[in-house]
């Protein structure tokens, strides 16, 4: 294969990658919702308690959905006493089960109408979110532009790409591959927005990372492969925790999409952020 084409090859590879779920061998059909309610989350009829008084809502990545990247974090936290609940965002026309496709700032916008759902039906004042990728980034906009910041209490982002990526070079080719930009601008606008000096991206951190009155943690780890380089998911400002699994637990190996699925470092870290008055130190044996 010529040396192009294994560039290309693998840039299409690294952006497909973004943000993306691990898929169990059962996941071939669209997700059932009635499958995350009758484990605990999405239960409409859930009324926080005073130790929780917020909701949580949970935040895909790309090529994610609502009930397969949270299957290992929705049920940790139902059973720490939350009130848990997931949307799909980003849907594009005729690709079902992948999502997180669509423009980020629309993206946003559905996010918007969630949140206003989840606290119309528990009746809390404010939600926490917790987010996976591009699920940890999309809702800064969220918080910036579409009044959100006065209705979130703390973002939470596992493996954000908060600062876009350069998938270890791989963007930098994008200029010299005429149509591939326009491919992913008009087929997956969500991948366009998230590459590194994007228009989205530089809007979205113009004037700084935060906004007043939200708590920010980033849980990271150095063996992103997705997001990189790693400390680009990294937040500045006011309230802001950056965290990298493997100052927690050395042998701690997860890669980009582990520490969203499967990383109890990560998770555990996850309840401290949404609880930090009663926080417990995260070990290897969280």
């Amino acid at each position: 294969m010529l040396p192009w084409r294994r560039a290309l090859g693998a840039l299409a590879a690294a952006l497909l990658m973004t943000g993306a779920l691990t898929l169990t061998p059962a996941a071939h059909a669209a997700p059932d919702a009635s499958s995350a309610s009758s484990s605990g989350w999405n239960d409409y009829n859930c009324k926080p308690s005073a130790a929780h008084p917020r909701p949580v809502v949970l935040v895909h990545g790309t090529f994610g959905n609502s009930v397969d990247n949270w299957l290992v974090l929705a049920p940790y936290l139902v059973r720490r006493g939350y009130c848990v609940y997931s949307l799909d965002y980003g849907q594009l026309p005729g690709v079902p089960f992948f999502n997180g496709l669509g423009p980020i700032d629309k993206s946003a916008e559905q996010l918007d109408a969630f949140v206003d759902k989840v606290l119309a039906s528990t009746g809390a004042a404010k939600a926490d979110l917790v987010g996976h990728s591009q699920g940890g980034m999309m809702p800064r906009h969220y918080l910036k532009f579409l009044g959100g910041a006065a209705k979130v209490n703390a973002l939470i982002g596992l493996a954000p790409d908060n600062h876009g990526t350069t998938l270890l070079g791989l963007t930098k080719l994008l200029p010299y591959f005429p149509g591939i930009e326009d491919l992913l601008t008009t087929k997956t606008p969500s991948l366009a927005d998230q590459v590194a000096g994007s228009p989205f991206l530089t809007k979205l951190n113009a004037g700084g990372d935060t906004v007043p009155g939200v708590r920010y943690t980033v849980i990271a780890t150095k063996y992103d492969e997705v997001v990189t380089p790693y400390r680009t998911q990294f937040l500045e400002g006011p309230n802001v925790r950056n965290v990298t699994v493997q100052d927690l637990c050395p042998v701690d190996l997860s890669e980009h999409v582990a520490i969203g699925i499967l990383d109890r470092v990560a998770h555990h870290e996850v309840a401290n952020a949404l609880d930090p008055q009663h926080a417990t130190p995260s070990t290897c044996l969280s």
